[in-house]
Order: structure tokens, then C-alpha cells, then sequence
């Protein structure tokens, strides 16, 4: 499995709206056809207004086209995108 970890930095007062528009991108049946079956997760600071989004995908190859897609625009309230990584994820535990 692999991950691409970006995160925001943004308005506190934002994240509902960041949270609500995530759903709502994943709701639409517009989701870029590089981005099928990746899963993603929103981490937020309430207090900072920063987020991580976290997603993941199957192969390394389907996370390049992924980081592409997603490089090619950004959400109107996800606030401004200070990094992004790409990992390979080493293991998953349930604890």
C-alpha cells in the first residue's frame, strides 16, 4: 500500500466547510478516474484550522497518477497547501 500525506493550513472557522466539501467531492460521481478506489481520511486541528489528508492507494504507480490528479487543482475550502509527501505504507495494525 502507499500513501500521499498533504496538508493545509487554513481558517480555523473553515474546517466544517473542508469537511463538508471532501464528502461532497466524493459524493459527486466527479471524481477523477485516476483517484478510483483510493481511500482518503481527514485529520483536522480545530483550534490551528490545519488538516492532513491522508490517502491511500493500492500500487505505487496508482499513487503517482493520484498525486498528479490531485496536484492539478485544490479544493476552494481546503486552505492553502503547505506540503505533500509520498510514502510507502511499511505496515497496518489494529490494536
Amino acid at each position: 500500500m502507499w500513501a500521499r500525506v498533504a496538508r493545509f493550513e487554513g481558517d480555523p472557522g473553515a474546517v466544517d466547510a473542508a469537511i463538508e466539501e471532501m464528502k461532497a467531492f466524493a459524493a459527486s460521481g466527479d471524481v477523477p478516474p485516476d483517484l478510483a478506489g483510493a481511500k482518503a481520511l481527514m485529520l483536522v486541528d480545530r483550534q490551528s484550522g490545519g488538516r492532513l489528508v491522508v490517502t491511500t492507494f493500492d500500487t505505487e504507480e496508482a499513487m503517482r497518477r493520484g498525486d498528479a490528479a490531485m496536484n492539478a487543482g485544490q479544493p476552494r475550502n481546503a486552505g492553502r497547501r503547505s506540503s505533500v509527501e509520498l510514502y510507502e505504507v511499511a505496515g497496518e495494525i489494529t490494536l
